[in-house]
């Protein structure tokens, strides 16, 4: 048998990957399992969507290559998205880049800035892909603590006191997942005043917010941002298009550049109709966001009901698409969820997965209907 690479020895298995295999396994031997563990949007797509994509699986060049880039029509879609609801000026030529999905922009921003052996700052807790990316590309990860106490934003004076001299990516996330945590314009310009005075390109992976925020923001529009910011976007949430793949990367040319650089080895361009579906999903009114968030918010107050039941405590000015919530009595998560799962039939995701940080949370999903929500505080209280 040929070796695996070693770089996959620094690399585990996604945790989702191998949880659902158990939970597909209990299904199997008759187990009804409800699952609130995993982010993926159960509402349909909007009308205009999917209309937009039957229409365009008939052009001529439906089914040819499609560029790299995206097609120009895309590209200034976005661009108009980030004028309207962020206000900030984006050269759709040469600024924004579109990609199948935001996950893939993760490894291709590593691959494009990140040399061997040069350190990333990374959440803890945090998106666990920035730390798996990095491990795979020989780049060290660096975590940072969020706390709390500290609203879970870094605490930059204590990390300027670090040696950040081999310090080359800095992820960051906000809307955070997994805790809600949203940042203010302040703080926004505060992480771009970090990144300026120790040469970091930081990195805003941003899907969540149009989801349960009333102050959707981007890193792009403080002073300075464009000399050290990139920041990602995705449509999956936002827009129930998860399995559509679509994603975009915002920031100065030249690093649009360099991450289109390594884009263009990877893949031959997006289907023509998911592109045009994008486009219709960005072109949507305010009334979608209105009327999705209306949804969640009555999901998200069951969910409450929930965690209380648990007797776990909890934020309730928060964003995204989940509730992160402390156990009591200092508890540990994975044991707590694999006691639910087990016993109750419920899977809810432990706050380790997103590093040591998170071992006495737990994280639940807003993607799952009223019914099924309500049945879980039924077995839990019966």
């Amino acid at each position: 048998m040929i070796p695996k690479a070693n770089r996959l020895q620094s690399v585990q298995e996604y945790y989702f990957s191998h949880k659902l295999r158990e939970i597909q396994q209990l299904k199997a031997a008759g187990k009804l399992i409800i699952n609130l563990g995993i982010g993926s949007p159960d509402l349909t797509a909007a009308p205009e969507v999917l209309k937009a994509l039957t229409k365009a699986t008939v052009l001529p060049n439906a089914t040819q290559y499609q560029s790299y880039q995206g097609i120009p029509e895309l590209r200034s879609a976005i661009s108009q998205f980030y004028q309207h609801h962020f206000k900030v000026d984006l050269n759709p030529s040469t600024e924004i880049l579109p990609l199948m999905g935001s996950k893939e922009g993760i490894m291709h921003i590593s691959m494009a800035f990140l040399n061997d052996g040069d350190e990333v700052l990374i959440p803890n807790p945090g998106y666990p892909t920035y730390t798996s990316v990095t491990q795979l590309i020989g780049a060290i990860p660096t975590m940072y603590e969020l706390t709390e106490a500290n609203g879970w934003f870094p605490d930059l004076e204590s990390l300027a006191q670090q040696d950040l001299s081999k310090v080359k990516l800095m992820w960051v996330n906000y809307p955070h997942m997994p805790t809600g945590a949203t940042v203010t314009r302040l703080q926004w310009q505060q992480l771009v005043n970090f990144a300026r005075k120790h040469q970091i390109l930081i990195v805003n992976d941003n899907p969540y917010s149009f989801i349960l925020n009333d102050t959707p923001n981007s890193i792009l529009q403080v002073a300075g941002a464009h000399e050290v910011a990139l920041e990602l976007n995705s449509l999956s949430k936002t827009f129930n298009i998860s399995g559509m793949r679509v994603g975009m990367v915002m920031g100065a040319a030249s690093y649009i550049e360099a991450i289109l650089q390594v884009k263009s080895q990877m893949d031959s361009g997006m289907f023509l109709g998911i592109q045009h579906s994008a486009i219709a999903a960005l072109q949507l009114e305010t009334s979608w966001f209105i009327n999705l968030n209306k949804i969640y918010k009555e999901r998200r107050l069951l969910v409450w009901k929930l965690l209380d039941v648990l007797q776990c405590s909890y934020h309730k000015n928060t964003a995204g698409l989940f509730v992160w919530a402390k156990l009591p009595n200092g508890g540990d998560g994975e044991q707590f969820t694999d006691e639910l799962l087990h016993r109750f039939g419920v899977f809810i995701t432990p706050g380790m997965v997103f590093g040591n940080a998170g071992q006495q949370y737990i994280r639940v999903s807003l993607c799952a209907n009223q019914d099924d929500l309500k049945e879980v505080i039924h077995r839990l209280t019966t």
